[in-house]
């Protein structure tokens, strides 16, 4: 049972904080550090990457008819523009997907830590502030995702290459990247949704078939760990993203900037003085 609560709370952090820009994986890492859970390191491992699959249905909920080429209620012409959506955020997704394939153990092993993890939350931080500040409002000039080109859906998934490292943020680098390339903050935000999709997925079934090929097998308490924190998740995330896409109507993303900057300091405060 505690096991279960504790999943619980993983789910609702990944709910809020895979679509916010304060990143997913920094904090899931955190939870980690203060709220362990007593499963094996190879499940340890792939939870905090499948858990993200209950975010996923929530984008795809949410944006079902915008996403879906087959409606019967489009046009013609629609359907077309939503297989040309899809086609661009495939292109999105090609360098991240690659990078993450080659680096994919080395990642894993060198930097999931809560120096890197509080590190990049303070630098992304301080760039967001940054950015916010020196980019000027009418710089958007792309106001909605059809209007993105494939080039510019590939740059984008140059910047998602960034949240590879944790403690980025997927959405805080897509985001960034988008309002750098010219789009407004609800066209990068809403683009970055339907990037997430095939990303992880993709990162998902990445670690579903390591976790096969260790022989690891999981246990019935694991399977209901992973179903609490993925039904947790899809929840929360409905919420999440209902109230990023209002919020950026009416703010800029600085007040996420200062919130990860405090949240740095204070996990290395922490571990300065008392040790991991």
């Amino acid at each position: 049972m505690i096991e279960l609560l504790k999943s619980l709370l993983y789910g609702i952090v990944e709910g809020i904080t895979e679509w916010l820009p304060v990143s997913s994986t920094g904090h899931l890492i955190l939870l980690g550090e203060f709220f362990p859970m007593k499963v094996s390191d190879s499940f340890s491992e792939m939870y905090d990457v499948v858990i993200q699959l209950g975010a996923i249905l929530a984008v795809i909920v949410l944006f079902f008819r915008k996403l879906n080429p087959f409606s019967p209620s489009k046009s013609p012409i629609e359907k077309k523009g939503t297989w040309s959506l899809w086609a661009r955020v495939c292109v999105a997704v090609i360098p991240s997907a690659v990078i993450g394939l080659l680096l994919d153990d080395w990642l894993d092993e060198h930097l999931y830590n809560y120096i890197t993890v509080a590190v990049t939350l303070i630098l992304y931080g301080i760039l967001f502030i940054v950015i916010e500040k020196l980019r000027p409002s009418s710089k958007a000039t792309i106001q909605t995702v059809d209007a993105i080109s494939y080039k510019t859906a590939f740059l984008m998934g140059a910047f998602q290459m960034l949240a590879l490292i944790p403690g980025t943020s997927r959405s805080g680098s897509t985001i960034l990247g988008g309002m750098l390339l010219g789009l407004s903050r609800g066209t990068a935000a809403e683009f970055s949704f339907f990037m997430a999709i095939p990303t992880m997925l993709g990162a998902s079934l990445l670690k579903v078939v390591k976790l096969i090929l260790e022989g690891v097998v999981l246990t019935g308490t694991e399977w209901g760990v992973l179903a609490v924190g993925c039904v947790s998740a899809f929840v929360v995330s409905l919420c999440a993203i209902k109230f990023l896409m209002d919020f950026v109507k009416k703010h800029s993303f600085a007040s996420f900037g200062w919130y990860r900057i405090v949240l740095g300091a204070l996990v290395i405060g922490y571990f300065l003085i008392f040790g991991r």
